[in-house]
């Protein structure tokens, strides 16, 4: 490990890779650190592009499109392969972004271990925490890369700190960079003891007096016994720590083991710091190849049946039943649907077909545009995957990533299997979309369009919900933030071919009475012929939240024929869902029939209907009528540092705390009740209010009366 000097260079067959020489590993840092030119100067490094930034026919690696050229970074996740030292290195980029959080839980799905990018100009911040945090949650072996030494702002020292606050006192350099004359020329190996030179062409080993670094030795020293101690801490020789205590020499390459070992069961997060022009790459690669576990290792997701019974899981074996999954989805104008697929177990080949199975509903309770859906489907092209270019395959392996032309049906989270044996791999958590877009077909061709863009929208970002709201009868498009919105209305435009408007969002509101009333209903029509008669007299009165609607009559004397009585309720029933003053559904009411009158001849059920209804509007215009808002149940996750600025906000949106408790070491979550039409850009205020490290998540708790100068807007 310590000792590295070339890069292997070249790529052969990318499909002759076993499952023990394959290593995926996810960049995970916050946005601008850094990832995907390191991803580029890795592929540079190890030979599989010429220089960084290009491929054969010079383009970029990972190429950017329209929106993220626009926004200035990636907004989705890529897959680039390079081969250093026996082993195939998947590569797989992921925005920064917190809009963009469902690639990132893509990417590490499809990893087995994460490269942990931080510049050294920018620090560790709460985003960067956030991250962090998402990497812990999954278990993932990690190793930190601190980028942009070359930066005129770039402060290793200080960064490496605050690492080690922010992630523990397992963050240890295994490298300390040296500069000359302002300048980075290389890499001291605290494990090696010696120099690695980068002034020259590729990376040169010499002894630590003969180099720049001599002055610094004293820290090199210290830093050295700081990570052979957590080294130690780690290893599961228990006597090892005593031997050193006692002042006996381990051996280097005792230490690279224990240490890689730790790296692999994900207890242990070596530091290496690199920048673009090569400097630490050779060393990282290095550190990739032997430290972290290839597949085998990592834990299959929960398998189950499509039926949703469980089953043993599968070996990361090319010989045994196919399972796969599909992580990411593009859609091509030229070759139709791609699907980016992660292989657990089996072979994937070429012409062959597998079950498709998609269940995102019986997980996740909502469908959200994702229709549970089980069909066989022939894989179309198959190849590995690079950057947005491709090499084709005849099969890819367990453990490997590929890339799937026109597989119709599969959409993100869809589980690929054999058609005799068919599987279901629990989807990864999806992030839940909290920022509402209501959507209106700019032209008729738009509106033909649209269910079909967005039905293919949605197969491919499962962060996206989509809901035909039948009160507010509004398109609402659910995404991650305003970020996320404007790239799903950019692919809408650019890549289906559909312009949509965006126009303010409906909160679904009620109405009931405010006090007591009566009303009368006249339906009488006479134009020749069989005519309409029906008359009633009702009584309303509001009831408490939430107890819904009753209908009771006290009609003495028969003067409503027992057979339209039923009828009245119907008209009632039916005028309540229309509303009898704003337009929004009246609940929370008593309705008793008291009276009326029938006509032999000219009464009928379809004329008390429309008496009770009548009957209904009248009682309302006396008694009048308040709007009722909903109120949603909220908890908010943040940082302990800022719990007043939320909670005064929360306070600001009318809303009544409800108290506070403990997430984990440094974070709080602040439960509280607001309205709904208080929440609509919540999403946007808090990652603002937050500097994007603020989540939360609602549910609708209650209804209650709207303050009147509020009202006044709807009541008109």
């Amino acid at each position: 490990m310590s000792d590295k000097t070339t890069s292997s260079g070249g790529n052969p067959d990318l499909a002759d890779f076993g499952p023990d020489r394959i290593r995926n590993v996810v960049l995970i840092g916050p946005s601008s650190s850094g990832k995907t030119t390191l991803v580029e100067t890795l592929l540079a490094v190890g030979g599989a592009i010429p220089r960084a930034g290009s491929v054969a026919d010079g383009t970029t690696v990972c190429d950017f499109d329209e929106a993220e050229h626009a926004h200035g970074r990636s907004m989705s996740l890529s897959v680039a392969p390079l081969v250093y030292e026996g082993t195939k290195v998947n590569l797989i980029d992921t925005p920064g972004y917190a809009d963009f959080v469902g690639e990132l839980r893509a990417g590490l799905r499809a990893a087995d271990c994460a490269l942990f990018v931080v510049a050294a100009n920018e620090g560790i911040d709460h985003a960067t925490t956030a991250l962090w945090r998402e990497c812990a949650d999954v278990g993932m072996p990690r190793v930190v890369a601190i980028t942009k030494l070359d930066h005129a702002r770039a402060d290793y020292d200080g960064v490496l700190a605050q690492a080690q606050a922010a992630f523990g006192e397992k963050v240890l350099p295994l490298f300390m960079p040296v500069a000359e004359s302002g300048d980075l020329v290389g890499l001291v190996g605290l494990l090696s003891g010696r120099f690695y030179d980068h002034r020259g062409v590729g990376v040169r080993p010499v002894p630590l007096e003969d180099s720049p670094a001599a002055p610094q030795a004293a820290v090199e020293a210290e830093l050295r016994g700081t990570l052979i101690e957590g080294v130690i801490e780690e290893s599961e020789d228990e006597t090892l720590m005593d031997r050193y205590l006692g002042g006996e020499e381990i051996s280097e390459d005792a230490l690279i083991d224990d240490l890689e070992r730790a790296v692999a069961r994900g207890s242990f997060y070596p530091v290496v710091a690199t920048c673009a022009s090569g400097i630490g790459c050779v060393e990282l690669l290095d550190l990739l190849v032997r430290g972290f576990p290839p597949p085998a290792t990592h834990p299959t997701p929960s398998l189950f049946t499509p039926a949703g019974v469980a089953t043993d899981g599968l070996p990361c074996d090319p010989d045994t039943t196919l399972v796969a999954e599909v992580v990411k989805t593009t859609s091509d104008p030229y070759v139709g649907r791609v699907s980016l697929v992660r292989v657990f177990s089996g072979t994937l080949d070429g012409d062959e077909t597998v079950h498709v199975s998609g269940h995102f509903s019986s997980f996740f309770g909502v469908d959200g545009g994702h229709a549970e859906h089980d069909e066989d489907e022939r894989v179309g092209s198959l190849g590995h995957p690079f950057g947005k270019h491709q090499q084709p395959a005849k099969r890819v392996v367990a453990g490997d990533i590929a890339l799937i032309g026109r597989l119709s049906r599969a959409e993100t989270g869809d589980t690929l299997s054999h058609v005799d044996e068919p599987r279901l791999l629990r989807p990864w958590n999806m992030p839940t979309p909290l920022l509402p877009v209501a959507l209106e077909a700019a032209t008729k061709t738009d509106d033909d369009k649209l269910p079909e863009a967005l039905t293919r929208l949605a197969a491919e970002d499962p962060s996206l919900r989509i809901e035909n709201n039948p009160e507010t009868r509004q398109l609402v498009l659910w995404s991650m933030g305003e970020s996320h919105a404007d790239e799903c209305l950019n692919r809408l435009r650019n890549r289906f071919g559909v312009n949509v408007d965006q126009i303010d969002v409906r909160v679904p509101l009620r109405e009931t009475f405010a006090r007591r009333s009566t009303g009368h209903g006249r339906h009488v029509k006479q134009s020749g012929g069989h005519g309409q008669y029906a008359i009633c007299e009702i009584e309303v009165e509001p009831l408490p939240g939430g107890s819904g609607f009753e209908f009771q009559e006290s009609v003495v004397g028969g003067v409503v024929p027992r057979q339209f009585i039923p009828s009245v309720e119907k008209g009632v029933r039916a005028q309540m869902d229309k509303g009898v003053r704003s337009g929004h559904p009246l609940v929370d009411v008593r309705v008793t029939l008291t009276g009326g009158k029938a006509h032999s001849v000219d009464s009928s059920d379809a004329a008390f209907q429309t008496a009770g209804a009548l009957a209904l509007r009248d009682a309302a215009e006396s008694a009048g009528v308040a709007i009722l808002e909903p109120y949603d149940e909220i908890a908010v996750f943040i940082p302990d540092d800022l719990i007043g600025a939320v909670m005064s906000d929360l306070s600001s949106r009318r809303g009544r705390l409800l108290g506070t408790d403990k997430d984990d070491d440094d974070r709080t979550v602040v439960r509280a009740h607001v309205p709904a039409t208080e929440l609509v850009r919540y999403s946007i205020d808090l990652r603002s209010a937050t500097h994007g490290t603020g989540t939360f998540t609602r549910t609708l708790d209650h209804y209650e009366p709207m303050p009147d100068d509020l009202a006044a807007r709807y009541l008109g």
